[in-house]
């Protein structure tokens, strides 16, 4: 069976679904087509674009800047805030969609996925006309425009459709690469951090083709393991399988956005706290437990971390959320300055099936869960802020 893969890709799906959001609620005009941002709340650190029209990025405008320095470039900008629950019901309306052809399906983010389409070939025939006939009912059904890439494998598929945007369908074959891939920047090859391409260009690495071609003995002697990865990368080669996901999501979770940069592990933990708080109280409330824990963080320079852990005995208190977050945390942190953190609890299940050790007191899990029960009521009667956990209030706990 010839291995196909579909990436698809929303384009400037925050300002895109905006925009049909006001159109639905009674907007004269597409924002689409105007001098508009996607942006965060001015009061906290999320005062910057998010997202931007293309006449404003006609004027300079880019993804990442301040609010204030985007309307400097544009007087009349208008700004409009984010709508995170119309962006996940088109998300979900997105994914809805595409699983009607296959069951094969990735969610890489809100906004995009991979299709397995080498195993539904044989149901809908070549790839590239289902590829526009698929571009095609997105637009018509849903109202936005997608880009899709088409290759042999996921890192190619994914580079394709970062091709020439919008609503375009890019091929990147095996024997495209060469042609194709080669002659791109060295920043534009998928993976390659910001941090890394000064470095690169220092060994006379200017483009994809550049690294390709590189001595891996001389590589690996900057940049150790990864060496091998990165020339495999920049030849087009990889082996990652599409992970099929279930469309709807089943996780409980919680992210913040901090005030200021994260610059340790102690300064994380006690956000660490906080959102096993949060997302403990949400899980008991649903009367659900979790069997993985996902710890998510965001770096400043915007880009996004994630590492989970499978857990042997589903848990849903909130000491268990936590040191089980520390650990997942201990093994995704590599120094970065952080300014989003996030907990997310997948795989819930409601019933409990809990494997004592023969070291554990068995009433002690049980305990901590009833502990956490009853707090959860005390604070819906009287507040949220009636009982805090000592950790968030500075204090130290002595066993």
């Amino acid at each position: 069976m010839e291995r196909i893969i579909i990436h698809i890709d929303v384009n400037n799906a925050f300002l895109s679904w905006t925009a049909l959001y006001l159109l639905k609620n009674g907007s004269k005009y597409d924002i689409r087509n105007s001098y508009a941002v996607v942006g965060g709340d001015e009061k906290s650190r999320r005062g910057i674009v998010l997202a931007k029209s293309t006449p404003a990025k006609k004027l300079g405008i880019i993804t990442g800047e301040t609010l204030y320095s985007a309307r400097k470039k544009c007087k009349v900008l208008k700004t409009y805030p984010m709508n995170y629950e119309f962006y996940k019901e088109m998300s979900s309306k997105l994914f809805e969609l595409l699983s009607k052809y296959t069951p094969d399906i990735e969610i890489a983010s809100i906004d995009e996925c991979y299709l397995d389409y080498g195993k539904i070939k044989h149901l809908h025939g070549d790839e590239k006309i289902f590829a526009e006939k698929l571009k095609t009912e997105i637009y018509d059904k849903l109202g936005f425009t997608v880009n899709i890439g088409i290759a042999n494998n996921k890192l190619c598929a994914k580079m394709a459709s970062d091709f020439s945007k919008p609503n375009k369908i890019h091929t990147l074959y095996d024997n495209e690469v060469e042609t194709k891939m080669y002659p791109l920047y060295i920043g534009d090859l998928f993976g390659i951090g910001k941090k890394t391409v000064p470095k690169l260009e220092k060994l006379g690495i200017k483009t994809i083709g550049d690294l390709a071609n590189f001595d891996e003995n001389i590589l690996v002697k900057y940049f150790k393991n990864m060496a091998h990865s990165m020339i495999e990368s920049a030849k087009g080669i990889s082996y990652d399988e599409v992970i099929k996901d279930k469309i709807e999501a089943k996780g409980i979770g919680n992210e913040i956005t901090l005030p200021t940069d994260i610059l340790n592990k102690e300064e994380a933990y006690k956000h660490l706290l906080y959102l096993s708080n949060k997302v403990g109280k949400r899980l008991r409330d649903e009367d659900k437990y979790a069997y993985t824990i996902v710890v998510i963080i965001k770096d400043n320079e915007f880009k996004r971390y994630s590492h989970q852990k499978k857990l042997v005995n589903s848990i849903n208190t909130d000491k268990d959320i936590y040191e089980n977050s520390k650990i997942v945390f201990n093994e995704l942190y590599k120094n970065q300055k952080i300014r989003l953190i996030g907990i997310r609890l997948d795989k819930l299940v409601t019933k409990n099936n809990y494997q004592y050790s023969l070291f554990e007191e068995v009433n002690d899990n049980k305990d901590n869960e009833q502990l956490n029960k009853v707090v959860d009521k005390i604070n819906d009667k009287y507040g949220k802020k009636i009982i805090k956990n000592a950790g968030l209030l500075n204090k130290t706990i002595e066993k």
